[in-house]
């Protein structure tokens, strides 16, 4: 067992109620209302908070995360509907010359699609059985 595990997630939005919503339907569950300004999203083991700063009365102002968040999904096909219908899919040119906003599968072998939250957060949607974590069978790594 590792001696530290991640177990939470920030996604800094300016304004929560629609970061909600927005997440809300990307993710196809409701979350709970932690505070006037966090909203939270379980993610497997790891939680998705929503953070408005405003909204918990910080004064700071929210910044997009710098690099892309990742969800490995069961159902890539459900989500990428969704996001579609919400109008995030990103319109990038990435690796291997392939849209980042349709659903490929990668030089690095994995099945996903790239997006944006209204908030500038960078997302990656990967079907669940096709997840690269660096480490090659058989080597121990």
């Amino acid at each position: 067992m590792p001696a530290s595990r991640l177990y939470r997630i920030i996604m800094p939005v300016a304004h929560l109620d629609p970061a909600q919503r927005f997440y809300a339907t990307l993710l196809d569950q409701e979350g709970v209302r932690v505070s006037p300004g966090r909203h939270y999203f379980a993610c497997g083991d790891v939680t998705l908070a929503l953070y408005s700063p405003a909204g918990d009365g910080d004064d700071r102002q929210p910044h997009p995360n710098f690099d892309h968040v990742y969800f490995a999904v069961e159902n890539l096909d459900a989500v990428y509907r969704r996001a579609e219908s919400l109008g995030c899919l990103s319109e990038e040119i990435g690796d291997g010359s392939l849209p980042m906003g349709r659903i490929a599968v990668r030089p690095w072998g994995e099945r996903s699609f790239y997006a944006h939250d209204p908030f500038g957060n960078p997302l990656c949607f990967v079907d669940a059985t096709t997840i690269f974590t660096g480490k090659v069978e058989g080597s121990g790594a």
